[in-house]
This record gives structure tokens, sequence and C-alpha cells, in this order.
């Protein structure tokens, strides 16, 4: 049998935010990237290298002005927005650097909110999806059975966080893709942290891809990248 495409593919990408009120634009070019299904990969870059553009370009925020994003040997770039946002609400798990929760809503409405999008990750979950909430939660570090009910807003930075993580995981999205998670983390609250990132995405089987300024973290993934090994970036007219 032939081996399976991998989970992400980029090639000959291209994308330039145009110059205006903040000064000069900023171009981005990718010649060539695969990344293995259960992969686990480190981006790392300094601020302002262009390495929150490249996570919108592969969430499919932004589409690229040139070259292609495959999704597990799917079309992914070249969509029209809205299917984009269907395959990435399927495909990818997401866990942005502010976690984006929704503040007065409940720890377990939170964790659910994918699957009113998903309908393929809902089917996966089953019936009882609270139930895997509440189990992604424990697996987390987040037992406590008064805390699901909480609202976002009344926990703590490592709380919003984990939550952000089951949030990302549930339905078992192929990719995961975590931006700056730990940035608001001591070193010993990030060390568990990413102990606790890895047993679930690995439980899940999913690839991750997980971008930071942080190069310390890199001994603890399977590849890491430097993105000015990967990408070039210019000023744009």
């Amino acid at each position: 049998m032939p081996a399976p495409p991998p989970a992400l593919e980029i090639s000959g990408l291209r994308f330039a935010w145009p110059a205006g009120r903040r000064g000069a634009g900023f171009a981005l070019a990718v010649g060539e990237l695969a990344i293995a299904r259960g992969e686990r990969v480190f981006l790392h870059g300094p601020s302002g290298s262009g390495k929150s553009t490249l996570l919108a370009l592969i969430c499919g925020i932004l589409a690229p002005q040139a070259g292609e994003i495959r999704l597990a040997g799917a079309p992914f770039s070249a969509l029209s927005a809205a299917r984009r946002d269907r395959m990435r609400a399927e495909r990818l798990g997401i866990v942005f650097q502010m976690f984006n929760l929704l503040p007065y809503a409940s720890v377990l409405d939170n964790v659910l909110l994918p699957l009113a999008f998903a309908p393929e990750r809902a089917r996966r979950v089953g019936p009882d999806r609270r139930a895997e909430a509440r189990r992604l939660l424990a697996a987390l570090g987040l037992p406590e059975a008064a805390l699901a009910a909480a609202s976002a807003a009344r926990l703590s930075v490592g709380q919003q966080q984990r939550v952000a993580v089951a949030r990302a995981l549930i339905g078992g999205p192929e990719i995961v893709v975590a931006d700056e998670p730990t940035s608001a983390l001591d070193a010993g609250t990030r060390a568990a942290f990413m102990d606790l990132l890895f047993a679930q995405v690995a439980a899940a089987g999913a690839t991750l891809l997980m971008v930071s300024h942080d190069a310390g973290l890199a001994a603890r993934f399977d590849r890491s990248l430097a993105l000015d090994r990967i990408a070039r970036t210019e000023a744009a007219a």
C-alpha cells in the first residue's frame, strides 16, 4: 500500500501584507515544507519574523497569493473562505496564544464549542459529549466537577490554557496547532504543561505543530524548524 500523504504540505507559498499606515509592507515565502502524520514539530523565530502570518495561512484564516497548502493530501488553501472554515473546523485543533475562550460561557461549553461547527468530530465523540469533555479536562489536570460549570472568566491563566487545549483536542482533529501556548507560564509549570500536551496529542493520534519564540523547548520535539531556514521574508510594496 502507498504511504499516506503528510499531515501538512506547503509548496511555493507566498503572501504579502501591503504597505499601510503602520509602515512598510511585509512578504513571506515558503518553498517546501512537509510534516508527517503524528510528528511533533517545533517552529521558532523572533517576534516579527512572520510566525503569526504563517500560522494564519496554515489554518486557512488567510489565503496565499501563490502556492499551495494541503491537509492530509487534500487541497486547502485554494478553497473558498467558507470551505476553508469548514475544513479547519473538522481537521484542525487550534490553541490560540490568548486562548480565545468565551469568558462568560462555562468551561464545558467552551470545550464543546468546536463540535457545533464540525459534524465529523462530533460523530467521533459520540452521544455523550459532556462526558468526553470532562474526560479531557481531567486528563489535563482539571478534574474538579465544580470547575466544569464555572465561567471561563473565573479561571487562572494556567486553567484557561488547559481548557483551550481540551477544546482543541475534542473530537480528534488530525492536526493540533499551538501558538505560543506557554508564553504566560513559569519554567516549572511550562514543563508540566508540555508533558500533558504531548500525552493528549499522542492519545488522539494527532500531529502537533507548536510555534514559539522560546527555542529552549525545541529538544522535546521530533523536529525543530527555525522560521528563517524554511521561509524568506522581505519588505513588500
